[in-house]
């Protein structure tokens, strides 16, 4: 734990009290410090690791702690620290495959502030905005919103609009987006490289805050939102050129059990061309819920044929979190 506490943004990058309309010391006081340990058989393991470490937010009086889910899926032990020193034990409430939010429930008093929450729609690009980490001023990071677009990921994600944060922070996982305003706007999820005009920039992609509001109260009571399953191919796709080309696959997974192989370009779903990551994935959630069978239309090689994949649901892939 001593190597995520023990570093400082230089000076210079961090934001100064004087600068803002908001109580910095109260709002970074909100951010807490998220360890969870996980399996060594659990499904995530191989990929995110047995100990991962991170940030939360608390954004309820009753201490309910906001992460990426990343860190947090299949824990069987959290701890959450505060920037007094107070450490408590955490149970994973949820992770929402869909979002990519984590929860997590103190078990015990933090006495941290919670932050209010956004909207993230009310912020645009170019304004200037505060990413911060557990640790105080020395972990929090003056930035802008250079981008707010679509985002794909490889691993079956799709965000209708993301933020897009620069500079990077350097510990971004679960980070706050903080506004002008003092309101929680975003989490943080991913490192980033884009192109920006001419240059390329080093950035940070958040989550936008508003998609948790629809679905909060059914995370916090069911622990998974009210909607069903979209269907998981359990394949990691990438875009070379604006096409979708298998780069690897779940062991035991959908993908794998029907055959596909990487380098596999992804032509159709259901008999629909298709255009790109996000384009493929959204096809392939319209077909049906979790379960259902997906024709794939794919070039091997240079030979065109279609397979076709029983979809699974992702969540039975992971350990379900339990209580001490």
């Amino acid at each position: 734990m001593a190597e995520l506490e023990n570093w400082a943004l230089p000076a210079e990058l961090r934001p100064r009290q004087d600068e803002l309309r908001f109580d910095l010391t109260s709002a970074l006081n909100a951010l807490v410090l998220v360890r969870a340990e996980i399996p060594e058989d659990a499904f995530t393991a191989p990929i995110l690791g047995t100990e991962r470490a991170g940030n939360g937010v608390v954004i309820r009086e009753d201490g309910l702690v906001l992460t990426i889910g990343y860190l947090i899926t299949e824990a069987t032990n959290i701890w959450l620290t505060t920037n007094e020193g107070v450490a408590v034990a955490g149970h994973p409430l949820a992770y929402d495959q869909q979002t990519g939010f984590g929860l997590v429930q103190p078990l015990g008093p933090l006495k941290a502030p919670a932050l209010k929450r956004g909207p993230a729609s009310a912020c645009g690009v170019g304004d200037e905005v505060v990413v911060a980490g557990h640790g105080g001023r020395e972990h929090a990071l003056k930035t802008s919103v250079f981008a707010k677009r679509e985002f794909a990921g490889y691993w079956e994600y799709v965000l209708d609009e993301a933020l897009f944060t620069s500079p990077a922070h350097p510990l971004w996982g679960g980070a706050a987006l903080i506004g002008a305003d003092g309101r929680l706007l975003g989490i943080g999820s991913l490192l980033v490289e884009e192109r920006v005009g001419d240059e390329t920039v080093q950035g940070n992609m958040m989550v936008p805050v508003d998609l948790l509001d629809p679905i909060l109260d059914d995370l916090v009571t069911r622990g998974r939102a009210n909607r069903p399953p979209r269907p998981w191919l359990g394949a990691y796709i990438t875009e070379v050129d604006g096409h979708p080309i298998l780069a690897g696959f779940a062991t035991g997974g959908p993908a794998e059990r029907a055959g596909l192989q990487v380098g596999d370009r992804v032509l159709e779903v259901a008999g629909e061309p298709v255009a790109g990551l996000a384009d493929l994935f959204r096809r392939v959630w319209r077909v049906g819920p979790a379960g259902v069978e997906v024709p794939l239309t794919i070039s091997r090689r240079g030979a065109r044929s279609t397979l076709r994949l029983q979809s699974a649901d992702r969540a039975d892939f992971l350990k379900k979190p339990y209580l001490h």
